[in-house]
Order: structure tokens, then C-alpha cells, then sequence
């Protein structure tokens, strides 16, 4: 799509020896992609989906989150630095929009609907600007493999709270999260409930 932009065409946002980060001035905006499936087509660079099994019965249900060194979480077992948190966020709740220049994040929204966005901010990555938008959940479990440099962040869809469990490479710290603005005006991103 975006595979090159002059820089002129983009803002710088962050940089470290390995990456450098920035939002296409003006871009489309809206929703970009919309992913229902791990193959779909225009999913971001390095992006990985992979649906969960939920096992129920009578009591309730069982839904295996990670398994380390396996699955999506496969490169988490050799960096010694695993963390694993959780987020409850109420409905309505925007959280955006994040990015890491070292940390990767596996989310598995548990409980509740996320609109799930995602934001290629990488400027040598040939998805660089492009935009997705996931919609997971108890509905739709997934895990959602999210690596430096693609921004992130939600929105809560629907009347119930929801509960993120997420996974991470490294331990937090705050030098390496950064954030722009959850109505970034290059960003653009549509937040709003569609109606029709």
C-alpha cells in the first residue's frame, strides 16, 4: 500500500537504533482493513491472529490463554523478561494510542467486545500508515501478536466491561511506551459507532 513515503509526507514520532517511527500527514483515515480472519488480507506487517478454543459445559468455560514457547507466544520464552497484566476498562473506554520501540504485546481480550485498532507507525515497513481494525472478544476469542512499532490501542463496544490479559516480552518500562493521541488528526482514526 504505503510501501514508500517521501519524508516530507510523514511526521517523525520516535526513533531507537533499530526503528524509526512516524504518521503519514494526512492519511485516509477511517478504519483502514478490517480483520476477520488470520489471513486476511491487509493485515499489518508482523501482525499475527490466531483464534483461541473455548471448552464449555454446564458449569461455565475454560479458555487456554499462553502457552510459552508456543503459538504466538513462541519467541516469548527466550527473553527471560515475561510479564503478564491484566486491564478492566469500562464500557465506552477509549485507550489509545500506545507504541513500543523494543516491547512486543500478546493481547487476549477475555471478557467484553474491543474494537481493536492497530497502526503501522514502522517507516521502512511496507505497511508503513496502514490501518486495521479488529473486533475481539468473548464473541470472537483471539490473540492478537502485536510487535514494536505498530501503535495500538481500543475502544470498549457494547454494555459490559471488558478484561484484557496481555503478555509482553519485556518488563514495563516507561522509556520504552510512547502514545500519541487517541483522535490523532493524521491518524484519523474512526471511533465512532457505525450506524446504518
Amino acid at each position: 500500500m504505503l510501501k514508500t513515503v517521501p519524508q516530507a509526507e510523514w511526521r517523525p514520532v520516535a526513533s531507537s537504533e533499530s526503528l524509526q517511527l512516524g504518521v503519514v500527514r494526512g492519511g485516509p483515515g477511517g478504519r483502514g482493513s478490517l480483520i476477520d480472519s488470520p489471513q486476511s488480507p491487509g493485515l499489518i506487517a508482523g501482525v499475527q491472529v490466531a483464534p483461541l478454543v473455548i471448552r464449555s459445559d454446564d458449569r461455565g468455560y475454560f479458555e487456554e490463554l499462553f502457552r510459552w514457547g508456543q503459538g504466538l507466544a513462541k519467541g516469548f520464552a527466550s527473553t527471560g523478561n515475561l510479564q503478564v497484566s491484566a486491564a478492566l476498562s469500562y464500557p465506552g473506554t477509549v485507550k489509545a494510542i500506545h507504541y513500543h520501540l523494543r516491547q512486543t504485546d500478546l493481547w487476549t481480550p477475555v471478557c467484553g467486545v474491543f474494537q481493536v485498532m492497530l497502526y503501522d507507525l514502522r517507516t521502512d515497513s511496507p505497511t508503513f500508515g496502514r490501518l486495521n481494525t479488529l473486533f475481539a472478544g468473548v464473541l470472537h476469542p483471539w490473540q492478537i501478536l502485536i510487535p514494536p512499532g505498530v501503535g495500538h490501542g481500543y475502544k470498549i463496544v457494547g454494555t459490559e466491561s471488558a478484561l484484557l490479559v496481555y503478555a509482553t516480552d519485556q518488563c514495563y518500562d516507561p522509556a520504552d511506551e510512547g502514545r500519541l493521541p487517541w483522535n490523532d488528526p493524521d491518524v484519523n482514526y474512526d471511533w465512532e459507532t457505525q450506524r446504518k
